[in-house]
């Protein structure tokens, strides 16, 4: 059934989405992160402090990380996010004294 418009028309083209026939329904978000995708994304990171001499970001990214880095590992084994933690933290640890 379609509804006009405030101003009395009937609309060309009507929803995709909603109640009624002929309709999609709303697209669902997978909630879960791919493994394989995180652990690029934290291997990336790792690196990237390696790398540094200094603090590759500003005061509030690298706060940011500090607590992001150790959620993320989550998705991961156990025993591979605890090396991944303890490598993070070693490297901010070492990047914080270098500034």
């Amino acid at each position: 059934m379609t509804q006009n418009d405030l101003f009395g028309h009937t609309p060309a083209q009507g929803s995709l989405f909603g109640e009624g026939e002929n309709r999609m329904a709303s697209p669902k978000k997978d909630d879960e992160p791919d493994p394989a995708k995180v652990r690029v994304r934290l291997h990336d990171l790792l690196a990237k402090a390696k790398q540094a001499k200094t603090m590759p970001w500003n005061e509030r990214q690298a706060g940011m990380w500090e607590v992001v880095f150790p959620q993320m590992a989550n998705w991961l084994p156990e025993e591979e996010a605890e090396q991944l933690r303890f490598a993070f933290a070693q490297e901010m640890e070492r990047l914080s004294k270098a500034a």
